[in-house]
């Protein structure tokens, strides 16, 4: 789309491998969403506050998720436009739980993708 800064996507099987080498992976569902179960080591920033912290992840790597990729796609682009380093996983928190990836609840039990 004509002004909007464009956002790549990564494969939820690439994350652990960006995590290693430092990108932090930011989960922008609302909060029964992140309770009911998330990925390991994310972090919790639902989609209305991105654009109040940004500047938060100046010089990182962002990779945003979502259930399907939809909402994670909308943050990515407020974080590109601020000059954020961002990829969207792609198919979201659906996608990672199809590939087996581990979902989680807060105390570390296993958690589901709602």
């Amino acid at each position: 789309m004509v002004g909007r800064p464009k956002t790549n996507e990564v494969r939820p099987t690439e994350v652990a491998e960006l995590q290693r080498r430092g990108a932090v992976l930011v989960d922008v569902r609302e909060d029964d969403e992140w309770t009911a179960g998330h990925a390991p080591d994310a972090v919790h920033l639902p989609l209305g506050q991105i654009g109040d912290t940004a500047t938060r992840f100046a010089g990182q790597q962002v990779l945003t998720v979502c259930r399907s990729g939809a909402r994670s796609g909308q943050a990515a682009q407020t974080l590109a436009a601020a000059g954020v380093d961002v990829h969207n996983v792609a198919g979201g928190m659906s996608a990672w739980a199809a590939a087996g990836l581990p979902v989680v609840r807060d105390d570390g039990s296993p958690g589901r993708v709602t």
